[in-house]
């Protein structure tokens, strides 16, 4: 029966005293009182009177001896607890470093043992031993951390509470004696705790906490669909129009979020469908995407008819609090007409703050040089004015028709219906040809105010004018559809711009490319899908079982047909895209998205071979490494084996016995040097080959290190062991774990100081045992420990007599291929110590 992994809660300090022992020790009491089966593992109480009398009416396990360079230290003992069995174990201090010869180097490990167990675990940690904030403390108070944890085994915590105390009240606390003796008192309180770095610490606490907070708070909008706003973080959102005045709109949005607590700040700019961009707007925003991203923020576009709701709908879909816009400079008979992007967003921004921000820059660049045609609200405008204009005019030169010829009259009203074309399009112009057709024939024609004609020659200027009229119409609708479609391709235009400036700058990554299209077009999710098996007919499109997810951008879907977008790209690749159902338009834009998307993962699968024709070049490279470096000690052996039979065989007189027997010794010897170097040769041939055979059997430690000792002669004599008898066994090749015990303590050997040997120690951990060989030596730089397992690298670039560097890394081979493995790590104090890790031997019970 599986075991449900236990629940980690952890009590986060900004320094030393703040409290955190003493508030996981008041939760255990808690618990304890409740009925919770409790434990204390391990608890520093720094000589705090107050914490240890917390320890009061609670079971402690009792702590493990472990002996070290001569001097016994105590630790967390891991087997006892996970015997006991607990259902709450209290286990202090996480980033703790155990002392060598523990079954782990962490206690956060011992930990996640614990948790694995299905034992729940109440820690504590300092933010100065994260991981990601070490050299950021150290920068502040000058004291580097040593001890430190990673930050996603703290940000894997179930939870994570603040212990948090003001600098002045710790200080106080100090300064009664509650967290350090009284001779420490002073120099702490002037060096570490003063109120600076408390209060900084404090600060970079708070932070940290914030965002693993906001992490979980995002995870649950997800998992619940939650669409809707929520101010838990400000988001500031500063609208773009391509015109002068965004570099200040971007400052102002920058300081806004500034001032809101290190808010996100992100610009956007609506490429649409009704408007033409200028090469000045084009410039701009190039520019400006630039200042948005120096700032710390992050520059999207998107495509919508509508700015206000394409504003809108964005600014909700990356929960934003707070839009920032510029404020319109259109005059007040502009703003009688329309209303504008700026009022129209505010009134249906809802719980989103909009800002409209004054500038001294006038929006000359609002979309470029816009050509406009026949427009939804100008239409409506264009009708109004018909019915008002034409009857307007006519009355106006009612008063001169004895003066004014009818054909005058009728250029009149036609200038008139033109100007009306120009504003509204082809329907208002229609109409008021219609309304001038009839106002023309009722006021100025024979008989007069009524609807009839007595001359012929009147009759034809008004069927004239009619014919004018609509022709005009016609040419202008024409050119407005025109500039509608220019003012759409400029659009697509901006958006593919965008896109091939994001490759240009290294986004490439095809599941970057479909967040870029899910942005652009405000859906849930893209899904770049792969055909696994040909299907037959429409239904195939719906199978899920004959498609695969090759990249996604939100949550992805089971079939090209389950999207309301399906966008075929070849006979295997098809793009799914779910939210909404694009325009003809829009979709020209998605199937560019989508054939780039095709080419990224094409080009991703093609550098995954040229990795593998890369390896194949390593190997050619590692034969011809292997030439150059074993030329020197093959014919070393060689030669003295030669030498002293050639001596043997023609000058046998000449030496005595005792010289014979030398001779003899050192050919021995050369021929045993050259028979270990062609084994390492061959089996480091048979690893890269993957054709090594290793038989595996049960065998004991204690048995096979002496063994590997003496093979190594009196050099070994001085190596200390620590092997416990309760060490189980282990399950190996006997001959390849002799392969490596010799090579891996003969090189420790190499560098230890004179007077102290290398120690080799063991211990258990779960279904594995560690062996540990420990040196004092000079220890190796982190970056250059996986170069001693490169095939004939020799650090320090020592010359062939010391061997051609093929022992580390063809211990690690066989390590690996006993189904183990072989890791450096610093010593304590100074030195490197390798840790040989294989699997334990099952027993009759397994």
């Amino acid at each position: 029966m599986a075991v449900t992994r236990g629940q980690l809660r952890i009590y986060l300090g900004a320094a030393p005293g703040v409290g955190k022992t003493f508030a996981a020790l008041e939760e255990a009491h808690r618990r304890a009182e409740r009925g919770t089966d409790v434990v204390v593992g391990f608890v520093e109480t720094h000589g705090r009177k107050r914490t240890a009398e917390l320890l009061t009416g609670l079971e402690t396990v009792p702590r493990r001896a472990v002996q070290y360079r001569g001097g016994t230290f105590e630790e967390f003992d891991l087997d006892a607890v996970l015997a006991r069995a607990p259902r709450v174990a209290l286990v202090d201090e996480l980033a703790h470093t155990n002392v060598p010869g523990s079954r782990h180097t962490k206690r956060w490990e011992d930990i996640d043992a614990l948790l694995e167990a299905g034992i729940d675990v109440i820690s504590t940690v300092n933010i100065q031993h994260l991981e990601s904030l070490n050299d950021v403390v150290a920068a502040i108070t000058g004291v580097p951390q040593r001890e430190t944890v990673p930050d996603e085994v703290v940000r894997r915590a179930d939870q994570v509470e603040l212990a948090d105390i003001t600098p002045e009240a710790l200080r106080r606390r100090m300064l009664h004696g509650n967290v350090y003796p009284a001779e420490k008192v002073d120099a702490a309180l002037a060096n570490y705790f003063r109120v600076g770095n408390l209060t900084a610490l404090r600060e970079i606490a708070l932070l940290w906490l914030a965002d693993k907070v906001e992490d979980q708070l995002e995870q649950y909008r997800e998992d619940q669909h939650i669409t809707a706003t929520w101010e838990s973080k400000e988001r500031v959102v500063v609208a773009l129009s391509g015109g002068d005045e965004g570099d200040t709109l971007i400052r102002r949005a920058a300081r806004i979020a500034a001032r809101s607590g290190g808010a996100d700040l992100k610009a956007v700019y609506v490429a649409s469908g009704d408007g033409l961009t200028s090469a000045r707007a084009a410039r701009n925003l190039a520019r400006q995407r630039l200042l948005v991203e120096d700032l710390g923020g992050s520059y999207h576009q998107v495509i919508g008819e509508s700015i206000p709701s394409a504003l809108l709908e964005f600014a909700r879909g990356v929960n934003a609090t707070q839009l920032v816009l510029g404020a319109s400079r259109r005059g007040r008979f502009a703003q009688m007409l329309s209303r504008g992007v700026g009022v129209t967003t505010t009134a249906r921004s809802g719980s989103i703050d909009v800002h409209l921000v004054t500038h001294e820059r006038v929006a000359a660049v609002n979309r470029g040089n816009v050509v406009r045609g026949a427009i939804g609200g100008r239409r409506r405008l264009g009708i109004a004015l018909a019915f008002l204009g034409i009857p307007a005019i006519v009355a106006l030169l009612t008063p001169f028709r004895d003066d004014l010829p009818l054909t005058t009259m009728i250029l009149l009203v036609l200038t008139a219906v033109m100007g009306l074309t120009l504003t509204g399009g082809m329907w208002p112009a229609l109409l008021a040809t219609l309304l001038g057709f009839a106002l023309l024939n009722f006021c100025f024609t024979e008989p007069y105010f009524a609807f009839g004609v007595d001359d012929r020659e009147q009759l034809i200027a008004l069927f004239l004018f009619v014919a004018l009229a609509l022709g005009g119409a016609a040419v202008v609708n024409v050119s407005a559809a025109r500039a509608r479609l220019a003012s759409r391709a400029s659009a697509e235009a901006q958006t593919l711009a965008t896109l091939a400036g994001n490759v240009l700058r290294g986004g490439n990554r095809v599941e970057d490319l479909l967040e870029q299209l899910r942005e652009t077009f405000s859906l849930e999710s893209a899904t770049l899908m792969e055909r696994i098996e040909p299907g037959a007919g429409p239904a195939e499109r719906q199978d899920p079982r004959l498609w695969r997810v090759a990249a996604c951008a939100g949550e992805g879907c089971a079939s090209p047909g389950a999207a309301e977008n399906d966008l075929p790209i070849n006979d295997d690749l098809a793009l799914a895209l779910r939210g909404h159902t694009l325009a003809a338009s829009d979709r020209r834009i998605a199937q560019a998205f989508a054939m780039h998307a095709a080419a990224a993962l094409e080009r991703q699968r093609l550098e995954r071979q040229a990795e593998a024709v890369q390896r194949l070049t390593d190997t050619d490279k590692l034969r011809t490494a292997l030439l150059a470096a074993v030329s020197h000690d093959l014919r070393t052996p060689l030669a003295s084996v030669r030498v002293a039979v050639s001596s043997l065989k023609s000058s046998e007189a000449l030496f005595s016995a005792e010289e014979r027997a030398e001779l003899l010794e050192a050919a021995e010897a050369s021929l045993a040097r050259l028979t270990s170097l062609v084994d390492n040769l061959l089996d480091m041939s048979r690893l890269q080959a993957g054709v090594l055979g290793a038989t595996v059997v049960p065998i004991a430690l204690e048995e096979a290190l002496p063994t590997a000792l003496d093979e190594l002669g009196e050099a070994a004599s001085g190596v200390r062991l620590d092997i416990p008898g309760e060490l189980p066994e282990v399950s190996t090749d006997p001959g390849l774990l002799q392969r490596i015990l010799v090579n891996v303590v003969a090189n420790a050997l190499r560098f230890s100081p004179p007077g102290r040997p290398p120690m080799v120690g063991a211990s258990v951990y779960g279904d594995q045992v560690h062996l540990r060989i420990v040196d004092q030596g000079p220890g190796v730089p982190d970056e250059d420990r996986e170069l001693m397992f490169t095939p004939f690298q020799r650090l320090g670039d020592r010359d062939n007599t010391t061997g051609v560097g093929l022992g580390l890394a063809l211990s690690r081979g066989l390590a690996e291929a006993m189904g183990g493995s072989l890791v450096p790590e610093a010593t304590p104090g100074g030195g490197l110590t390798m840790v040989l890790t294989l699997p334990r031997a099952k027993g009759p019970a397994d």
